[in-house]
């Protein structure tokens, strides 16, 4: 069993996989990484960013940036059914979808593997590991709902990427380590994001 499988998709809010892609190596976790095309367009519409088209360059652009060791980041293309976390002998203890379209949501809540994102979250659910849904969207149709439930009754986590405020965020990064410390918390990561709810007493 490897490391933590982190997947991006083409929702809005690419900051959250970034922000926590940088704690997960931060914390010396093994990351396997996988970005869809429309996420690649969201991160350099998103961010300061600018991924390039090839899969080796995505990587080398990104262990650099966030300093990881070497063999700690992995960067898998979207058709590359070869790598590991295509299949259940070499599973990662969990994987992160965040953010999550509603597309990725609604092909993974059926069953519907058509890239290695979808298949990767396949594999989670068959091997009952932890799947966690960083869902993106609002309103919500019935459609998302009934596929959120869907996937809530087969064992994954929705963790929709709905901040709070009562610890008085003052700048946007603030808003986005809300979601990353929860994420963090799930995945039994220690962090220093964010004081606890009740802490500060």
């Amino acid at each position: 069993m490897t490391g933590i499988t982190l997947a991006i998709t083409g929702a809005s809010g690419s900051a959250y996989g970034l922000r926590l892609l940088e704690q997960l190596i931060m914390a010396q976790h093994t990351v396997s990484v996988l970005i869809s095309t429309p996420a690649r367009m969201v991160i350099n519409m998103e961010t300061d960013l600018t991924l390039p088209v090839d899969i080796s360059a995505i990587q080398d652009l990104l262990i650099k940036r966030y300093h990881a060791a070497p063999k700690q980041l992995h960067v898998f293309g979207p058709e590359e059914w070869t790598a590991p976390i295509a299949s259940g002998s070499a599973v990662s203890k969990a994987m992160v979808i965040c953010p999550c379209s509603s597309g990725t949501l609604a092909r993974i809540a059926h069953g519907l593997s058509r890239n290695l994102i979808e298949r990767a979250a396949d594999v989670i659910l068959k091997e009952q590991r932890q799947l966690i849904i960083v869902h993106r969207e609002t309103p919500l149709s019935v459609i998302h709902l009934e596929n959120l439930l869907r996937l809530a009754k087969m064992g994954a986590l929705i963790l929709p990427a709905n901040p709070g405020f009562y610890h008085q965020p003052r700048q946007l990064s603030e808003i986005v380590d809300f979601i990353v410390a929860r994420i963090l918390d799930h995945l039994d990561i220690n962090h220093t994001l964010h004081t606890p709810w009740g802490s500060e007493e």
